[in-house]
């Protein structure tokens, strides 16, 4: 548990941040605060003192405790060297150490440095990784959003860096609500063409996994019902399997249900990414269902664990490394002061064959 103290540094410096507090409005008084938070005088002087020394408050004698520009006390102090936040879902699973690896290449041949924050798809994460940026004064950042196909509370933190003139760019999703360039996948597209494939292999009873909490997975889920539109097969929802990040803990168990209850209905499953993807295979082995024989399987992503599998999954691609160097260039040009960059930045899917699809007119 956290001492008193720190609770009302904490929450003093959110709100600077975030901009409840601007630059220059007075904070309320000791007094004030001492009610709000229920804490002694002792407790709240310790607290401001704190903030004053790390450059977030500055006292006026006789007047009182004004919000201070923590960015400008820095940056005498900073080096030339500019700083570019990267704030990931997550930083060593998955594709994220190639899109890391892209950024990180781009920086270093303009001597930028990094400064890594993940948030495991958690917002409260991702309000502390925004405030340490915020704290520390990066001069860009690139964001990987979290939770982004639901409301997220985070959005003032954006809109400080915004404020401040911070160029700031979104990967692999964006938040809906701002207009904020970004670098993504066409996700539609992908699942789109996981589809089709599967229907030009005589596929009717298709199935789809995918993930509710991120934007990509509500337009992979699109582009699924777009191709299944086009051959003219009914959507049947309960050939969908969806989860979310606090659901994923249960994906085992829920993809055997999914496979048991459609045992000898399911011809295929398009699923989420390769990692739901090969899920799929080893609940497959347990219930003794053999790939592509008896299911075929579709992942997206062209991920390392898809090509470091025991079996060749087909995939998609996914830009990964040059998404990460793409983002990386777009808010290096323009610190540089370049205008008319492009905000939005698609990169289209191609379809990698491997060996979990079967056609089935062929024996």
């Amino acid at each position: 548990m956290k001492p008193k103290y720190q609770v009302l540094i904490d929450d003093i410096k959110s709100k600077i941040l975030s901009g409840d507090y601007s630059v220059g409005e007075q904070i309320p008084t000791e007094s004030v605060l001492q009610e709000t938070y229920n804490v002694s005088r002792h407790t709240v002087r310790k607290a401001i003192l704190e903030l004053s020394n790390e450059g977030f408050l500055r006292s006026e004698k006789g007047s009182g405790t004004y919000v201070k520009s923590q960015y400008q006390s820095k940056s005498g102090g900073k080096s030339n060297k500019k700083t570019i936040g990267v704030i990931t879902t997550y930083i060593s699973d998955y594709i994220f150490p190639s899109i890391i690896r892209g950024i990180e290449r781009r920086l270093n041949e303009d001597n930028y440095s990094l400064l890594l924050a993940s948030t495991n798809n958690d917002v409260e994460q991702e309000k502390k990784a925004l405030e340490m940026m915020l704290s520390f004064g990066v001069d860009g950042l690139i964001v990987e959003p979290t939770k982004s196909n639901i409301y997220n509370p985070n959005i003032s933190y954006y809109l400080s860096f915004k404020e401040q003139d911070v160029p700031f760019v979104m990967i692999n999703a964006y938040y809906e609500e701002l207009d904020v360039p970004f670098f993504r996948l066409d996700d539609a597209e992908s699942s789109y063409l996981a589809t089709k494939e599967l229907i030009s292999k005589g596929h009717t009873q298709i199935g789809l996994i995918s993930k509710i909490d991120d934007l990509q997975g509500k337009y992979r889920m699109k582009g699924y019902i777009k191709a299944l539109g086009e051959a003219k097969l009914r959507f049947q929802p309960e050939h969908v399997l969806l989860y979310d990040t606090e659901t994923k803990l249960d994906l085992y168990t829920n993809l055997k249900e999914l496979l048991t209850k459609n045992r000898n209905v399911l011809t295929a499953i398009v699923c989420y990414n390769d990692e739901v993807g090969l899920e799929l295979v080893n609940v497959c082995r347990q219930l003794d269902i053999s790939v592509p024989e008896n299911i075929s399987i579709i992942g997206q992503d062209n991920s390392y664990i898809a090509k470091n599998a025991n079996i060749k999954l087909t995939t998609l691609t996914h830009p990964q490394e040059k998404m990460g160097r793409d983002a990386a260039d777009w808010v290096i040009k323009k610190l540089q002061g370049k205008k008319d960059l492009p905000n939005e930045n698609y990169y289209q899917p191609e379809l990698i064959e491997g060996e979990t699809v079967k056609e089935l007119n062929k024996q």
